[in-house]
């Protein structure tokens, strides 16, 4: 990819249809469980409807965990937000990305030999998750190579 083609940094990628689910369901959850404590018949008391509440309000925040999901490039490096963990690294820690087909989000190759998924690029919105890893690795190359000496 050339230099001219690279996405303008900062640059942020998140699935879209995994984001609309999860908020979508998360205002459901909260909205109906509001609706659902206060038509409850009378042998439910104060404390049964505020716990439907808390139940719903659980739900929503355990979607927005897979509602947040991203990944961010900046100038400093790479950030990966998953469901429960952060994770930044340096440009230099970066030595690649990789989609297989058939998996579900790509993995970055790290520096000391692991590697971590980065969810917030689904596989399964094919040409957007192409693009995105695309995009990635020429960022990867670009900001986390050695120049050449010569």
């Amino acid at each position: 990819m050339p230099e001219s083609d690279l996405p303008p940094l900062p640059v942020i990628w998140r699935p879209r249809r995994a984001r609309i689910l999860a908020y979508g369901f998360a205002t459901v959850m909260v909205a109906g469980s509001i609706v659902l404590a206060v038509l409850l018949p009378p042998p439910f008391k104060l404390p049964d409807k505020i716990g439907l509440v808390v139940f719903g309000c659980l739900v929503a925040f355990v979607l927005h965990l897979l509602g947040r999901l991203r990944v961010e490039a900046d100038e400093r490096g790479v950030t990966v937000v998953n469901a429960v963990r952060v994770h930044r690294y340096e440009w230099p820690e970066v030595l690649g990305v990789n989609l297989p087909e058939g998996e579900p989000w790509p993995k970055l190759d790290l520096a000391d030999g692991s590697s971590v998924g980065a969810m917030g690029i689904q596989g399964a919105e094919k040409s957007r998750s192409q693009k995105a890893v695309t995009e990635l690795r020429a960022l990867i190359h670009q900001y986390g190579e050695a120049p050449d000496r010569r």
